[in-house]
């Protein structure tokens, strides 16, 4: 019987949140130690192999690296967007009042750390990492205040989803805007069509989800092709999934709970496994002090905490928005402290923003470092808080 019962602590272990930062966590460290290994060099050789195929209309041949970045991770924004799109017509954004303020203190927790990461890179072959600061790491964010359990207001947690659903937005659009080129529009018009027949199959009402992904793998295809990150090509197919405000499951919301251990438990760790194998460099510890390091680390650690203090105060004088139900202020810098954990956003663009491999090594390295004092700050100054609460 004590079997049984370890067994089943054991399973709601890994249906809850926390597994799947617990797991993210472990996929970091066997990178890092696979990196500064001897294997280090085959893993090198696994994730430069080229698979796929080719033709003279059909080109899909790329590295394994490029199929996880850029078609694993594009399930991961689909999944995205399916949060933004229900949060939009039934959760926290569903209505001015809700949505106000974790919106504002999203774009001011946005827009500060690229501040200072331009500020600290201006006129450097660096500056074009400015978006790296910006994002916020939903899993880990999330698993984090999750440990926190009854400590902190329920109210708290959704503020803290909501916005980093808003800071995922925000970054999604910095990488369509500012992160693709060479547009070709002959493609754009070939996505353009595929998306007229999901929106189509929305106005049909189309019930089953799983339908919508093929029309969705040649909007993929066509975005992949056009020069825009094929990533965005997972957000525009969520939002053309059909969803309610009732207590009915939605297409939308069956997709949606479909892919939420895939990804958290495969395709997050997977992409985290593969990105983070850096093997550590003298020069990377220089790279820590240098305008690179100091953008990111400034610009999460300070920068996420202030913009999103600031903002949210500034909402709170105004009449604009309310704190969380049963939070104070220091909740609000201990969220904030938690929306720094950038990770796989940050180390996402990242990789977009810089053509040197040392500057992306030391970006990554930067990102990891930071994300686990943020995450590690906001912890404690909110569980210390609730115990002065108490």
């Amino acid at each position: 019987m004590g079997t049984n019962i370890n067994l089943n602590v054991f399973k709601d272990f890994v249906k809850s949140n926390n597994f799947g930062g617990i797991l993210l966590f472990l996929c970091v460290i066997l990178s890092l130690a696979v990196a500064n290994s001897p294997l280090s060099q085959p893993l090198q050789d696994l994730l430069d192999t080229v698979i796929g195929f080719e033709n003279e209309t059909v080109h899909l041949n790329y590295s394994v690296s490029m199929w996880i970045n850029d078609g694993l991770m594009a399930i991961f924004f689909l999944l995205v967007g399916l949060e933004i799109k229900r949060e939009i017509v039934e959760g926290e954004l569903s209505s001015p009042k809700k949505a106000i303020m974790p919106i504002l203190c999203a774009i001011g927790g946005a827009l500060v750390p690229a501040a200072i990461f331009f500020a600290l890179n201006s006129g450097a072959e660096t500056a074009d990492g400015w978006a790296i600061p910006m994002a916020t790491d939903i899993a880990f964010a999330l698993a984090v205040i999750s440990l926190l359990d009854k400590r902190v207001p329920v109210s708290l947690k959704i503020f803290l989803a909501a916005l980093a659903i808003v800071d995922d937005l925000i970054a999604i659009l910095v990488i369509a805007f500012f992160y693709s080129s060479g547009i070709e529009l002959a493609y754009i018009g070939f996505a353009a069509a595929f998306m007229a027949v999901l929106i189509l199959m929305n106005r049909f009402n189309v019930k089953n989800p799983y339908l919508y992904l093929i029309p969705g793998i040649f909007v993929w295809y066509f975005i992949h092709h056009s020069g825009i990150h094929a990533t965005i090509a997972g957000v525009m197919v969520a939002m053309t999934l059909p969803t309610n405000d009732t207590s009915v499951e939605s297409p939308l919301e069956r997709l949606e709970h479909a892919l939420v251990k895939p990804v958290n438990f495969l395709i997050i760790p997977l992409f985290a496994f593969a990105n983070t194998n850096i093997t550590l460099q003298s020069e990377m510890l220089h790279g820590l002090t240098s305008s690179l390091g100091l953008g990111i680390f400034f610009g999460l650690l300070v920068g996420k905490p202030v913009g999103i203090f600031i903002t949210s105060w500034i909402c709170n004088r105004l009449g604009m928005g309310t704190l969380p139900e049963g939070s104070s202020w220091t909740h609000i810098i201990g969220v904030g402290l938690l929306a720094g954990i950038g990770f796989t956003m940050s180390i996402f663009i990242s990789i977009l923003s810089f053509n040197n491999p040392l500057f992306v090594s030391e970006a990554k390295l930067s990102v990891l470092l930071t994300s686990v004092i943020a995450g590690t700050a906001g912890f404690i100054l909110l569980k210390t808080n609730s115990r002065k609460s108490r």
